[in-house]
């Protein structure tokens, strides 16, 4: 994973990314000085400066209808290289356009940066998947300094988890949600907020620079922090800028700044699509689709009402992506697995894995569209989680405080 430091040149803050990515290394650029946006003549190696997309946004979202993310977070929307005024270029190389991000960032030791973006990189209408694919082959292929021609021996794909780390590691940089509440603005259901208020208290963390805010129906849901690179998007250093676009965000001097815990525009807060990619902590019982076959997502159910769902872990779940899970038929029963492995209770707990061991535990049953265990439908957990918290599900309920039903949704 990237560590982030920052310090000051001259009066200038520059953010410097140091990365850690199993595979081959960017080619080093020692003696680099040129400042992308800011070079006054052409600069023949675009390995070691971003060209033509010298401007590097780091854009979050704010969603509350549907709900992406935790209560008391924005969430990532990507890193976009553009032109230094406004225009770029999208989908470069759709020989790059990679299908299988997940696999990648996993085969090359990523597996916690995989795990933070199922919290924190989210869409409101796919899957995480998706969304990820969709943002490396539109944006990640035009980084001119992840070229496979910028890697010493390069092998295909290696590029993928350094523009992914730098993501996420801006996105860290950048904890919107904080600096706002530091400033006493906070989301709110009924109160609207001057626009300047908000732009000031985000722009003094951003080297004085003005940080772009869009909105819709007069409700702020994004911000984009411009960066301007001196050497490469894998390790190179990340200076603050203004935006370049000449876009006022289409917001009024007056804004809302609307919570995630219900009350959005339209006046909920789950997420009620067919297909749950994001979970949230509330609202009805979901509908359950199909037979336990074929991919589905386990959804958690307590008191009625939808709380989150399963990942990958085996784990429930409030606020992140809903695992995709393989169920097929075995016996008089099914299995079930996800990428992490196969699913099956051990010691009294539901969990996935690589190392879960064969053993008729490993064959599930159904009740409808409700897992079953030995005991009936029932399942128990110490408690919702909430939060990045993820809760153990267990099959019996001993001192376990909170009963949930697990309910198939086919994909």
């Amino acid at each position: 994973m990237a560590s982030v430091r920052t310090f000051t040149a001259g009066s200038l803050t520059v953010l410097s990314l140091a990365q850690s990515v199993l595979g081959g290394a960017p080619k080093q650029c020692t003696g680099t000085s040129e400042l992308s946006c800011h070079n006054s003549s052409s600069v023949a190696d675009t390995c070691c400066f971003n060209y033509p997309g010298g401007s590097l946004l780091q854009t979050q979202f704010w969603d509350t209808d549907p709900v992406v993310g935790p209560d008391d977070s924005w969430t990532i929307h990507g890193l976009w290289p553009d032109h230094c005024d406004g225009t770029y270029d999208s989908t470069c190389d759709s020989k790059r356009a990679y299908t299988n991000i997940s696999d990648i960032l996993k085969s090359s030791g990523n597996d916690d940066l995989l795990t933070y973006m199922e919290t924190y990189w989210l869409p409101n209408d796919s899957t995480g998947e998706e969304f990820w694919e969709h943002e490396w082959g539109k944006h990640g292929t035009c980084v001119s300094t992840l070229e496979p021609s910028c890697f010493t021996d390069y092998q295909p794909t290696e590029e993928v988890p350094y523009f992914f780390n730098t993501t996420v590691s801006l996105f860290k940089s950048l904890p919107t949600y904080k600096w706002l509440s530091d400033e006493g603005i906070t989301p709110s259901s009924s109160k609207s907020y001057q626009l300047s208020d908000i732009q000031a208290a985000l722009s003094k963390n951003h080297g004085g620079e003005t940080v772009y805010i869009g909105c819709t129906s007069g409700a702020i849901e994004q911000v984009y922090y411009y960066f301007n690179t001196y050497g490469s998007v894998a390790n190179g250093q990340f200076v603050p800028a203004s935006p370049d676009n000449g876009d006022d965000g289409g917001c009024p001097d007056s804004v809302k700044y609307l919570p995630k815990n219900g009350g959005g525009s339209g006046g909920g807060g789950s997420t009620t699509s067919p297909t749950p990619t994001s979970t949230t902590s509330g609202g009805p019982s979901p509908t359950p689709t199909g037979t336990f076959s074929g991919k589905g997502y386990l959804n958690a159910v307590t008191g009625g009402s939808a709380k989150g769902c399963l990942i990958s872990s085996g784990a429930w779940y409030t606020t992140g992506t809903c695992a995709t899970f393989t169920a097929a038929s075995s016996g008089s029963g099914f299995t079930l697995k996800s990428s992490k492995g196969s699913c099956s209770v051990s010691g009294g707990s539901l969990t996935c894995g690589a190392s879960t061991a064969s053993a008729d535990s490993d064959v599930f049953a159904a009740d409808g569209a409700n897992l079953a265990n030995a005991d009936g439908n029932d399942w128990y957990a110490d408690s919702v989680p909430s939060g990045s918290s993820q809760g153990t599900v267990y099959s019996e309920k001993g001192s376990h405080g909170t009963t949930l039903q697990i309910q198939w949704q086919s994909a």
